[in-house]
């Protein structure tokens, strides 16, 4: 065992991917149907920290990772998370957080009348929240790094304790989510024969259409040609309409006449369905509306594929690099239009680091900037403001020649590989100071220390369930926003496989980062007043 622990010590990126390995494969273990997963890692790391505790790599690179985690997070889903902000679920999400995030603050000063210091319940706090900025304030406004103690005994269970309350919450609530369906197109060619709709502009009959279907093409007098919003319907006009919802084609069916499958599909001498990659810089971060075809190309947006989800074309969708965009186009402008959209599959996984780079040192330099309040001093935002900046350059989607958004593909690797750094650095560096921790603290402080974590999450929990009645996905989302640690957030996407936690996380984390900062500040300034 010597043997080992001095060869661990002695190589630290042997012992980072050897935590990795490990945690992945302990990950995918499965009980009853739950797996720890990627939130593995962080248990396996300080088991070897706890072994050989020099060998943890450089603190650098753990920062490094959550960097790209929250970057990544932030750059997709910008978009939602400022729509989430002005939405009822969104202020009822951050009222929910908020509520346990005091909650669990006031419990922690409340230990100061069972004979612990202030720097003690401070450091609780923070540690529960997984909140390096509220230590960071709470060192810097005591001038003593009596916090750093507390805080490293509640670290651990500030990350291993919500994994383990989601998972408790899941069973006795017999929770089961299961991941969505992918969208897939539709289609269904549809003669006409509704006479009250002969006669009728299209955009008219577009207004007519059960919402979320579209009309791709025509066919009249054995020709297929695209269609135009001033285009007149006749009898017998065959109707290709497209949706990601085969009741709604059916109800459109119904309103305009019959199905007669084969009539367009098997004409492809005037148009003809082709799909490209969306890679050309020029194009990606543009609305459809807004893309502008080469002269005398005549082409369609019929959908684009995202992932493994089809999207219809609207006017305002927004391409992403990586896009497949589904056209009908004459077969002689399909080399043009190949040329316009980019169509190359290498590019969907490359990102631009000249853009990774401004943005993320755009949004180190925010979280560098001191914010100060009256009364009481100065505190930074820290990795929370380059969330927030990334959030707002996701909404953006592109600035002149800069394009924020990443491929999908580029973006999960980028955000995977990140956090999966981040939880092997910090079990590892955390291990021997939680074992000696332990060891000399007594079991009190750990008491105290899992009290307030049962007060942030349980409070969470109840004010989005019970009082604010948010779905299951939503709720354990908002959980992780509240507790901050991305480890938490990598079991709940594996409880939960929605969009829900990823967006709740992003709109959660940077508002309750303030609010644990705040917080900590005025019990501060109160104890010396």
């Amino acid at each position: 065992m010597n043997a080992v622990r001095t060869f661990l010590d002695s190589q630290p990126l042997f012992a980072l991917f050897l935590t990795i390995a490990v945690g992945y494969l302990v990950g995918e273990i499965n009980i009853k149907r739950v797996a720890l997963g990627s939130g593995a890692v962080l248990f396996v790391g300080l088991a070897i920290g706890a072994l050989a505790p020099k060998s943890a790599p450089p603190a650098l690179l753990g920062t490094l990772g959550l960097l790209l985690f929250l970057y990544g997070i932030g750059i997709q889903y910008g978009a939602q998370f400022f729509r989430g902000l002005t939405s009822r679920e969104g202020m009822k999400a951050n009222a929910a957080a908020c509520l346990g995030v005091i909650a669990s603050g006031l419990v922690a000063c409340a230990f100061i009348r069972f004979g612990i210091t202030l720097a003690d319940s401070l450091g609780m706090f923070a540690g529960s929240g997984t909140s390096t900025a509220s230590l960071q304030v709470a060192i810097a406004s005591m001038k003593s790094n009596d916090a750093a103690v507390a805080y490293s005994v509640a670290y651990p269970f500030g990350v291993a304790g919500p994994i383990l309350f989601i998972y408790a919450l899941n069973v006795a609530l017999k929770v089961k989510i299961n991941k969505p369906p992918a969208r897939l197109l539709e289609t269904a060619e549809i003669a006409l024969r509704n006479s009250s709709l002969f006669g009728l502009r299209l955009a008219d009959l577009s207004t007519r259409l059960p919402a979320g279907v579209a009309i791709a093409a025509v066919r009249r007098a054995h020709h297929n040609q695209l269609p135009t919003e001033d285009f007149t319907l006749r009898a017998d006009d065959v109707l290709l309409a497209t949706a990601t919802d085969r009741i709604l084609l059916d109800e459109a069916t119904a309103l305009c006449g019959e199905l007669q499958p084969g009539r367009i599909a098997s004409h492809r001498e005037d148009l003809d369905c082709m799909r490209v990659f969306a890679s050309n810089p020029s194009v990606v971060g543009m609305a459809l509306g807004n893309l502008r075809f080469p002269d005398g190309v005549n082409c369609s947006i019929a959908h684009v594929r995202r992932g493994d989800a089809d999207l219809l074309s609207t006017p305002d969708l927004i391409l992403e690099a990586g896009d497949r965009v589904g056209l009908l186009v004459n077969r002689a402008h399909q080399a043009s239009v190949r040329a316009f959209f980019g169509d190359s599959i290498k590019t969907t996984a490359d990102l631009s680091f000249i853009c990774l780079g401004i943005g993320a040192a755009a949004g180190l330099l925010v979280g560098a900037i001191p914010l100060r309040v009256p009364g009481l001093g100065a505190f930074s935002l820290g990795l929370a403001a380059l969330l927030l900046v990334a959030l707002c350059l996701g909404k953006a989607r592109r600035s002149g020649p800069f394009v924020w958004v990443m491929p999908l593909s580029a973006n999960l690797v980028l955000r995977n590989l990140g956090l999966t750094i981040f939880l092997a650095q910090v079990g590892i560096s955390c291990g021997p100071k939680f074992i000696a921790t332990v060891g000399t603290a007594g079991p009190l402080l750990l008491l105290y220390g899992a009290v307030t974590l049962l007060v942030l999450v349980g409070t969470t929990a109840v004010c989005c369930l019970w009082v604010f009645r948010l779905p299951f996905d939503t709720s354990v989302g908002v959980i992780c926003g509240a507790t901050g640690n991305p480890a938490i957030l990598a079991f709940a996407n594996r409880i939960a496989p929605t969009d829900q936690p990823d967006i709740m996380y992003a709109m959660i984390f940077p508002s309750m980062t303030i609010v644990k900062v705040l917080f900590v500040q005025i019990a501060i300034a109160i104890a010396a007043s």
